[in-house]
Order: C-alpha cells, then sequence, then structure tokens
C-alpha cells in the first residue's frame, strides 16, 4: 500500500510528508532521557527538531546547557538531512525505491538542476554528496586549529564537526551558548565558517560549474546570476554593516581598532543571508541594521542549496524583468539569453505567497504578543529566510507563537520548491477570452 500511495502521489507532497515524518522523530528523538541534562517539554523538542530540519537555527532552549552529545547528534543528523534539500532527496527516494520518475517530475527535476538528461541528473547527486562529504571534513579539520586549544582534543573535535556540518548546511546551530562571539575575532573562525556556508549556499549546481566548466564563457545563465548575485549582496551586506554600525557601542564600537571591527562586519555581513551565525550582539543592533538584515534574510541564497530564503535567482530574475518593463521590452533577457515568461510567472507567485506568508506571521504574533514591532518583524523574517538570527526574542514566544514560527520555518524550507513543482504544470487553455484592459499603477 504504501508503494502504491509513493507511485501516485507527486513528488511534492511524499517528500513534504517526509519532512514533517523527519520533524515528528527528531521531537520523540530529543525528549528521551539520555538527550538532555534536564527533562525537555514536547513544545522545546518539536521546535528545535522544526529548526534543525528546515536548517533555520532558531534555538528555544540552549542547545550547549540543556543537549548532552547525545542531543546535539541528533541535532546534527537532522542538521544535515534537511540540508542536503528536497532535490537530493527526490532522486534519492526515487532511485533507492526504484520508481521511475513520472515525464513531468523527470522533466522538472532536469530543468531545476540544471541538466538534460536522467544519466547526468544522477552524477550531480553524488557529486552533491562528494562536495558536501569533502567540505564538511575539511571545515572541520581546520576549525580544530581554533576549538581543540581552548577545549580540549575531544570536546574541541566535537564542536569542530557540529559548526562544520552546520555552516556548511547554513543552519546557524552552534553547540557555544553566545553563539560564536567569543571568536569574533578569530582568523580560521572567520574565514572557514563563512567559506562553508557561502560554499553551501550558492548551490551545487553552481559549484560544479565553477570547478567542471571555463570561467564566465562556460557557465551557464544561472551560474552568472548566482555568482554575480551572491558578490553583490556580500560586498552590500558587509559595507553597510560597517557603515551603520561603525560606532554602536553594543556591536562594532565595542572595539577600538579598525581591523577588529572590520573583521566583524564581515563575519556578520554575509552570515545574514543563510548561515545565522553571530559573532556580535544581534539585539544590539540600530533598527536601520535589522531592517537590512531582514531584506536580505527574505533574499536568502541559491537554489538547490541548503539555504532558504526567496533566492536570489528569484530577485535577479524579478529586477531583469522591472527593466524590461521600464525599457518597454516585450522578452525578459540576461547575458544573452532569454528568460521564458513562465519564469517570470514563477518569481511573481513565489514573491507573492513568500509577502503573504510573512505578512501573516506578523499579525498573528502582534495580536498574541507584547513586543516591538520590530523584534517580532525580525523574528518572522528569519524564519522564512530559515536563517536563525533573533532579537533575543525566541526565548518570548508563547505556545501559539512557537507554533507560527514553526510553521513559517516550514513553509520557508518546503514551500517554494514544492510550489515549484506544481508550477511546473503545464496545462493547455481550452478556453481562450478576449483581451481586457485593466489600468494599472
Amino acid at each position: 500500500m504504501l508503494r502504491r500511495w509513493l507511485a501516485r502521489t507527486p513528488p511534492p507532497a511524499v517528500l513534504a510528508v517526509g519532512y514533517l515524518v523527519l520533524i515528528l522523530l527528531g521531537g520523540v528523538l530529543l525528549m528521551l532521557p539520555p538527550m538532555a541534562r534536564a527533562p525537555v517539554t514536547i513544545s522545546d523538542a518539536l521546535f528545535t527538531a522544526t529548526s534543525a530540519v528546515t536548517v533555520t537555527g532558531l534555538a528555544v532552549v540552549d542547545t550547549e546547557l540543556v543537549f548532552t552529545f547525545w542531543g546535539q547528534l541528533v541535532i546534527a543528523v537532522l542538521i544535515q538531512m534537511g540540508g542536503l534539500g528536497l532535490m537530493t532527496f527526490a532522486v534519492l527516494i526515487w532511485s533507492a525505491l526504484g520508481l521511475p520518475l513520472g515525464i513531468m517530475q523527470g522533466n522538472y527535476l532536469r530543468e531545476d538542476l540544471n541538466q538534460t538528461s536522467y544519466v547526468k541528473l544522477t552524477r550531480l547527486v553524488w557529486t552533491i554528496l562528494r562536495i558536501v562529504l569533502m567540505a564538511e571534513v575539511a571545515g572541520a579539520m581546520l576549525l580544530c586549529l581554533s576549538f581543540m586549544p581552548h577545549h580540549g582534543l575531544g570536546p574541541g573535535l566535537w564542536h569542530a564537526i557540529f559548526h562544520s556540518v552546520s555552516a556548511f548546511n547554513n543552519a546557524g546551530f552552534s553547540t557555544f551558548s553566545p553563539g560564536l562571539t567569543g571568536y569574533a575575532l578569530d582568523p580560521i573562525v572567520n574565514t572557514v565558517i563563512p567559506a562553508l556556508f557561502i560554499a553551501g549556499g550558492i548551490g551545487y549546481v553552481v559549484v560544479a560549474d565553477l570547478f567542471r566548466r571555463p570561467f564566465w564563457r562556460g557557465w551557464s545563465l544561472h551560474t552568472r546570476m548566482m555568482m554575480i548575485g551572491t558578490a553583490v549582496l556580500i560586498v552590500g551586506g558587509v559595507a553597510m554593516t560597517a557603515i551603520l554600525e561603525w560606532n554602536n557601542p553594543r556591536t562594532l564600537g565595542q572595539y577600538d581598532s579598525t581591523t577588529a571591527r572590520l573583521t566583524v562586519a564581515w563575519f556578520q555581513g554575509v552570515t545574514t543571508r543563510t548561515a545565522g551565525f553571530n559573532s556580535t550582539d544581534i539585539a544590539g543592533l540600530h533598527d536601520s541594521t535589522s531592517l537590512m538584515y531582514m531584506i536580505l534574510m527574505v533574499i536568502g541564497a541559491g537554489p538547490t542549496s541548503t539555504a532558504g530564503g526567496l533566492k536570489v535567482t528569484t530577485i535577479f530574475v524579478m529586477l531583469l524583468a522591472t527593466w524590461a518593463f521600464l525599457r518597454r521590452r516585450t522578452e525578459v533577457s540576461g547575458f544573452g539569453r532569454a528568460i521564458p515568461l513562465g519564469d517570470v510567472l514563477k518569481v511573481m507567485a513565489l514573491m507573492s505567497i513568500a509577502s503573504g506568508v510573512i505578512l501573516i506571521a506578523i499579525f498573528l504574533l502582534l495580536l498574541s504578543h507584547d513586543g516591538e514591532f520590530i523584534d517580532i518583524a525580525f523574528e518572522v523574517t528569519s524564519a522564512f529566510g530559515t536563517v536563525g538570527l533573533s532579537r533575543a526574542y525566541t526565548g518570548e514566544l508563547s505556545d501559539f507563537g512557537r507554533a507560527v514560527i514553526m510553521v513559517v520555518m516550514f513553509l520557508g524550507r518546503v514551500g517554494p520548491l514544492t510550489l515549484g513543482f506544481f508550477l511546473a504544470t503545464r496545462m493547455m487553455p481550452r478556453v481562450r477570452y478576449p483581451a481586457g484592459q485593466v489600468h494599472l499603477g
């Protein structure tokens, strides 16, 4: 019966149910006595499991103080499974069960992963697994150089492994109570952690292009958009963080040297879109900086990656469509390539749904909680972008507020990709209507 249901049910529905099952299983495991130093409530366990599976990083309990090694190991496994993403799991599950991909699902998978055949699609899955393994092992080995001198051989090794997995999967979970504020000026942490979450955030297709194809001319349109968009957002995020927070005594202003301030601005400016690690006090940010971070969190990183958000390519296509309209052009194009109308419509749908989810969640939390608007809006935006940064408001959430944030985290991670499958279904209209005039703007 299960095999028949899997064969008849669209992959997005199967994978969404799979994520829910994984969250429930993770929540049950985290409630077991060996996992925590003190009893963990159902709400705490489910919220932590949801945050881990959706690679968000928001936490209602202290990961270092509450969970034992075994509990932290469960969180790391949930992060790894959630970080691999829907596309990879779709191929792995269907291949493992011996089920053939349908024409619509197979074609969309190939297009979304930028492949031209099922053979290349399968190869990409194994490429993804190799990239994950190499990146996380290398990251852990390098982080040992910083963590072992402070925590000893065994604990230092575990901290390095956990942070490597969390960073590459853009989760933002840390086994240190204050996050990475204690390593705000550590050169290894400020190099390895950003390298891991940037590599995980730009997407596996882009990483494969960078290693296998010649510079620029050999890159696909997707890779060009991702590299340019990522570079602009990194430079803009770091520069604006430095400008806005330079004299803030709670963030950059607490450091005397220019090098120290630029180091913290670098880390916090690049981590905001995807990973959610903090090397400074997020609650101490100016409101202007918080608003900028909210924009970056909504944008997110790349498709087929470990990160969430609307994705860089979505925003890129939106800007190209806007530019085409302003230039009175009937075709959207970029870098000498036309962008199909279906992709433009998908961008509009994704942005509309994202806006609706974020606004409804903010409205519900404002109705049920007493808190500053900027704190609540920041929390919701971080959840949707699966980032994990918080202005110290996560602990203030009621059970209803936690449920809202859990739904937002789930939709932020699963929703846009799941929607993409259904948007890819092409149906020829049986009736054509005469054109009508609508006054816009």
